[in-house]
């Protein structure tokens, strides 16, 4: 395949999974960052056509790339307007992140794998993402020195609120994250009103599940 083809196909592809997204994203500003979102760099171990279908991926040390649909429904349920200062907890392959550095002010990703952490960093760096800093650190206990933050999300399922995230979320800010046990799980989604949380869910889910450092 030439240079012009596959290019072609990597765009034709991109723009096929952003169609199925769709069915479940409206926000335009989320569609629009995933349709110019190079997924495949962040799997250059999967094929173009694996990189572009709507299902996670394996990335090693059991960690998986989070389904397309399920990052665009998570990116828009965290409601940016671009001022925000963002935690996610669970880097894996830098793909959240980099989808949410386009529509908020920064984000900080914590991973619990050092290999995942640095090779996410890498990736980042090669495609150009200067508003994403990567930890290296257990998720439960969040960022504390960056803290408060206006929206927090989680890309591995806890069974039950980490209370350091709570601790950490700054008042109005909202959280989003998978929680329960692996064939339980719910998306929900908590906005913080007057140092308490007000739950939203957002329907059921299957994550691989959130770890502490041993």
């Amino acid at each position: 395949m030439s240079p012009d083809s596959g290019l072609r196909l990597e765009r034709q592809l991109r723009s096929a999974l952003v169609d199925l997204v769709a069915c479940e994203v409206s926000d335009r500003r989320v569609l629009e960052v995933m349709r110019e979102m190079p997924r495949h760099a962040f799997v250059p171990e999967h094929s173009l056509h694996d990189a572009y279908a709507d299902h996670p991926l394996p990335i090693g040390y059991g960690a998986t790339i989070s389904q397309p649909t399920i990052v665009g429904i998570m990116s828009e349920a965290l409601a940016l307007d671009g001022s925000e200062r963002i935690l996610e907890i669970g880097a894996g392959s830098g793909y959240q992140a980099a989808v949410l550095s386009r529509l908020a002010r920064h984000v900080d990703t914590v991973e619990i794998v050092p290999e995942l952490a640095e090779r996410a960093r890498l990736t980042l760096e090669a495609l150009g993402v200067t508003n994403v800093d990567v930890f290296v650190g257990d998720g439960w206990s969040g960022l504390p020195e960056r803290a408060p933050f206006d929206r927090i999300v989680v890309t591995a399922a806890p069974d039950r609120l980490p209370e350091a995230l709570v601790d950490q979320l700054a008042e109005g800010g909202l959280l989003v994250l998978p929680v329960g046990p692996e064939h339980d799980q719910r998306l929900e989604r908590h906005r913080k009103r007057d140092g308490r949380l007000v739950r939203e869910d957002l329907g059921a889910v299957r994550f691989v599940p959130m770890v502490h450092a041993s």
